[in-house]
């Protein structure tokens, strides 16, 4: 289908602050797509957004809605979610909600219930999933180049003193715990954590273990997940281990490698000849011997993917890739997450 063939949506962001703005922005520049309004609770700024990209700043959720919208971005605190999301969808309008889809289980599976009794389309905002280096990944596993035994990632950074609102699990390691739900396809059966606190009464720092059922081969998968917004400098990590392949990628750095155990087995060989004759390898350089390819990164902005995605899901009235009952997982193993934290001695209110 062409551009010209789309049919156009009236689109409008709840919320313009740090990420709603650039959704308002992504509504007026995307074809198919026009941006009737935002609404938000600081007057100045929703008039700066509509002076910059078109629309007209609404005074409320309900004046939104009577005026007429087909698909809206919820980009306000998670707090606020629940009470904004369900008059919205309701109305049969199409919502797409930042991460994470509400505070606690009780409020995301009331909103993934009023989604299936509506049927109302309902996206949750876990980028990551849109980000060019997971799909890269993504595209490795889901092709049957391996089945991860080990998965580690590192997600820090400093403190930026924004979603202060809930601790650094929904904050930040709520991106990998979708993720992971997406490459293992299922949540954890058993899980160990620990946290501190620091600046504030929840979690600044999580380390969590998580151990998924095992898959066709009957193998388990653990991870190990790492989450800082106390940290001296960004860091956004990730190493996936089976006994086929070693994935190693960078967020940050839009690159990666991939080790393949096929594309090394005449060094692999060879190592354990040698190491059966009882020779010392200790002069070997491990980096210089293995061959690596680098991870097929393509290029996109992932809040264009993710925007993009979510129009075709309401045009074809198509389940989205992130959907209700995705973000109610995600917050359930969070709150699973900080539960056992909490069993293993972190003082968190």
């Amino acid at each position: 289908m062409t551009a010209t063939a789309l049919k156009t949506l009236r689109c409008a962001t709840i919320g313009v602050g740090r990420m709603g703005r650039h959704h308002a922005r992504l509504y007026a520049q995307t074809d198919g797509c026009d941006l009737v309004g935002v609404v938000d609770g600081n007057v100045e700024r929703a008039s700066k957004i509509t002076e910059e990209w078109g629309g007209r700043a609404f005074a409320s959720v309900q004046e939104l809605i009577d005026h007429g919208v087909d698909a809206v971005t919820i980009a306000t605190p998670t707090i606020t979610h629940r009470a904004i999301v369900e008059p919205l969808l309701e109305a049969g309008i199409a919502c797409l909600v930042e991460k994470p889809l509400a505070p606690d289980v009780a409020e995301a599976r009331a909103i993934a219930d009023t989604a299936k009794r509506t049927g109302s389309l309902l996206q949750v905002g876990h980028i990551v999933r849109y980000d060019p280096v997971m799909i890269a990944i993504r595209e490795l596993i889901m092709g049957g180049a391996m089945r991860p035994r080990f998965i580690e990632i590192d997600r820090v950074s400093p403190m930026t003193f924004r979603s202060v609102d809930v601790g650094v699990v929904l904050d930040m390691m709520i991106h990998d715990l979708d993720v992971l739900f997406m490459l293992m396809g299922a949540e954890p059966e058993e899980i160990h954590a620990n946290a501190v606190c620091v600046v504030g009464e929840a979690e600044d720092v999580c380390n969590a273990r998580l151990v998924f059922p095992a898959g066709p081969d009957g193998l388990r998968c653990t991870a190990n997940v790492t989450a800082s917004r106390l940290a001296l400098k960004t860091e956004r990590k990730m190493r996936l281990i089976s006994e086929d392949a070693y994935i190693s990628a960078d967020y940050g750095e839009k690159k990666g490698h991939v080790v393949r155990k096929t594309a090394n087995a005449a060094q692999l060989a060879d190592v354990r000849e040698r190491l059966k004759r009882g020779e010392d390898l200790s002069s070997v350089n491990y980096l210089e011997m293995i061959t690596m390819e680098p991870l097929a990164v393509g290029s996109g902005e992932p809040l264009k993917l993710q925007l993009l995605d979510f129009m075709d899901a309401v045009r074809n009235n198509r389940r989205p890739l992130v959907n209700a009952e995705d973000g109610f997982a995600a917050v359930r193993t969070a709150e699973r997450i900080v539960a056992a934290a909490r069993a293993a001695g972190a003082r968190m209110v």
